[in-house]
């Protein structure tokens, strides 16, 4: 992920309910069908969306530069949320407790914020899952095997010698000085069916947090959400723990949150049902940054606006022997960020393309703002078209809502955002991705999209 929105406290009021289809073939036909929530506060143009974005882009930076120089443990970008976050339901324990948790593309590690309580619970916001209510619980053992798979407290062994019950003991930082610190642990995993009932999975690895301090894990920019599921390409990811089962595949549809009602998105575990029955996908691969091996990268071969390709050079798009550059998708950034070459011949030609005139104070934050009220009512005639020509030769043609957004009535802004940093990454951003269907196939290493069936629930 990158950068999404700041402070958010509101959910809109979507019915959390599931669908779990389950058929009786091969593990690929296989999934499970989760409505996402959409956290909605600010907008995408106001100050803090812009700031939480940016923070965002700074985490991932600095998970690639710790990552790099072994000098920090590994930051994981999910905490760093706004108006981007969408939330999924899902249940742990025994009996099962519900939680909802940001649904992020751009980290491993699935956490939870808990609490030591037995009984007499109070519950509190920042408070989600109370493992001694559970009958289930177990943290790993810090000699397990897992446990070897996150990073441990600096200030603690990996493990105590003197006791015969060691526990798995975590600690993530964040690039904000943020930090979620507990026991890495196992616990039964469950979903709301269709029918109502729940269907339970084997146990999940997942983060129990004690102690989650600063704006990113504990601040109102996460208000509303339990923790984070990790559905990064790392072993510990939720997709890939329950890969074998789903044959190592999700998808997600992101519809427009903008809208009143919002409809409702969909995160899909699995391949979704027979081939036959599925809208025809253009693939790109996925590619390997192997000192980022969290993030799904795809190449960028060109830049094509209203049918001319731009003159960017290729190095632009490229991982380089230190692992900066390539771009990422991420579900949790909201704008897309491109390298700077690229957005500033982007912005150059919608300069000289765009007829409408642009606001004589410009929104901070962005470099082209227009009044559409000089269109005669229909802007979208009026906006030229970005494509971008991926690697295996697909094109990915959103429509310009997705990168002109409205930040004020008539006017709308164009939703890039360059990235300045020698050692930074372009990322394509939710907005970005709207009115898409994504589908993450691990197994096949390619990355799936489609503008059919997205709307169909």
């Amino acid at each position: 992920m990158v950068p999404t929105t700041s402070v958010l406290s509101i959910l809109y009021p979507v019915k959390v309910t599931p669908v779990v289809i389950p058929h009786s073939s091969a593990a690929a036909d296989h999934y499970l069908k989760l409505p996402l929530l959409h956290k909605n506060h600010y907008p995408p143009t106001s100050p803090e969306s812009l700031s939480a974005d940016n923070r965002r882009l700074s985490t991932l930076l600095s998970a690639i530069g710790g990552k790099r120089s072994h000098a920090q443990l590994p930051l994981h970008s999910a905490a760093s949320f706004g108006s981007g976050q969408y939330l999924v339901s899902l249940h742990l324990g025994t009996p099962p407790q519900r939680l909802l948790l940001v649904a992020d593309t751009g980290s491993d590690l699935t956490w939870v914020s808990c609490s030591a309580c037995r009984s007499n619970c109070t519950p509190r916001a920042a408070v989600s899952f109370f493992p001694r209510q559970s009958a289930t619980f177990s943290p790993h053992h810090c000699y397990s095997p897992a446990c070897t798979l996150i990073p441990h407290p600096k200030k603690a062994p990996h493990c105590n010698h003197t006791r015969l019950h060691s526990t798995c003991r975590y600690e993530y930082s964040y690039s904000d000085g943020s930090v979620t610190s507990g026991f890495f642990s196992h616990e039964t995993t469950a979903f709301n069916t269709s029918a109502g009932k729940l269907l339970k999975f084997r146990p999940l690895s997942f983060g129990c947090g004690f102690s989650n301090s600063g704006p990113s894990v504990s601040g109102p920019s996460f208000n509303g959400a339990n923790g984070v599921m990790g559905l990064g390409r790392g072993p510990i990811s939720f997709s890939s723990q329950l890969g074998r089962q789903f044959g190592h595949k999700f998808s997600y549809c992101l519809m427009d949150y903008t809208l009143s009602p919002p409809p409702t998105s969909y995160l899909l575990i699995g391949g979704g049902g027979s081939a036959a029955a599925k809208p025809k996908l253009s693939y790109t691969p996925l590619l390997q940054n192997p000192l980022s091996p969290t993030f799904y990268y795809i190449g960028i071969e060109n830049v094509i606006v209203n049918d001319t390709k731009l003159p960017i050079s290729p190095s632009v798009w490229a991982i380089d022997e230190s692992g900066n550059g390539g771009t990422v998708v991420d579900s949790g950034t909201t704008l897309t960020f491109l390298a700077e070459p690229a957005y500033k011949k982007i912005l150059a030609v919608f300069e000289r393309l765009v007829k409408l005139p642009t606001l004589s104070e410009p929104i901070p934050g962005f470099d082209l703002c227009l009044n559409v009220s000089a269109g005669g009512g229909s802007p979208g005639t009026s906006l030229p078209q970005l494509s971008f020509q991926l690697a295996g030769g697909s094109v990915f043609s959103p429509p310009p809502r997705n990168y002109f957004i409205d930040a004020a009535e008539d006017v709308k802004c164009l939703a890039l955002q360059p990235v300045a940093s020698a050692a930074g990454f372009s990322v394509i951003g939710n907005l970005m991705q709207q009115g898409y269907t994504f589908e993450f196939d691990k197994d096949r290493a390619r990355l799936g999209f489609t503008r059919r069936g997205c709307a169909v629930p």
